[in-house]
């Protein structure tokens, strides 16, 4: 054999090896990882640890208690009570109902010890009418004249935030009573005879602390 021959033939095996070596190659290559369709983790839920305290709500002032003499006896009812007065037993202040409001003579003392009052009475000068007491006392003052009702046969009960204390009675002829409240620096003192309209003092109360 020639030896170009020779050397020709050497050539073209080594290019078949060649050949083998890089298929050999391409079959033994991983395949691609599957591409994801994901969008992303999901954002994570957040868990507060312990409980979390109940907001304190914010408590509401306490109302004043203390008042003030109004300006006129109109001032110390409700509209409807006022229509109910001045119907049933006009006039509002007559200057001959000289009644008055308590005959308790601890009450009367001070009364007239110079405490700020306003009188109201509703009538004529007879024995149908009443009167009523709204006066500015300090505590010592309403104490004293709370501690003398019951010996004088009163029932006093917590009204309102308050003291209210009362007694009616009846002879051949009439009837008669009495009712007293006292909160902070008021007190409302009525008396009546034979007219003693329901819900008289309630009323006087819820208009004055209202």
């Amino acid at each position: 054999m020639r030896p170009d021959r020779y050397v020709s033939l050497i050539r073209r095996g080594a290019l078949a090896l060649v050949v083998l070596s890089a298929v050999a190659l391409a079959g033994c290559t991983a395949d691609p990882a599957p591409t994801s369709t994901s969008t992303g983790d999901p954002t994570p839920e957040i868990t507060t640890l312990g409980e979390t305290p109940d907001a304190s709500e914010t408590p509401s002032p306490e109302p004043v208690a203390d008042i003030s003499i109004p300006a006129s006896c109109e001032d110390i009812y409700s509209a409807e009570m006022l229509s109910l007065l001045q119907a049933d037993n006009p006039p509002l202040n007559d200057p001959g109902v000289t009644m008055d409001s308590t005959e308790v003579v601890e009450a009367l003392e001070v009364l007239a010890s110079g405490a700020q009052t306003l009188r109201c009475s509703w009538g004529l000068p007879s024995s149908y009418g009443l009167a009523t007491n709204v006066t500015i006392v300090d505590a010592s003052q309403a104490q004293t004249v709370i501690d003398s009702l019951p010996d004088r046969g009163f029932a006093c009960e917590d009204f309102e935030d308050g003291t209210a204390c009362r007694i009616q009675r009846t002879d051949e002829e009439n009837a008669f009573g009495e009712t007293h409240y006292f909160r902070a620096n008021g007190w409302v003192s009525t008396r009546w005879i034979n007219f003693g309209p329901q819900g008289y003092m309630e009323d006087v109360v819820a208009t004055l602390w209202g």
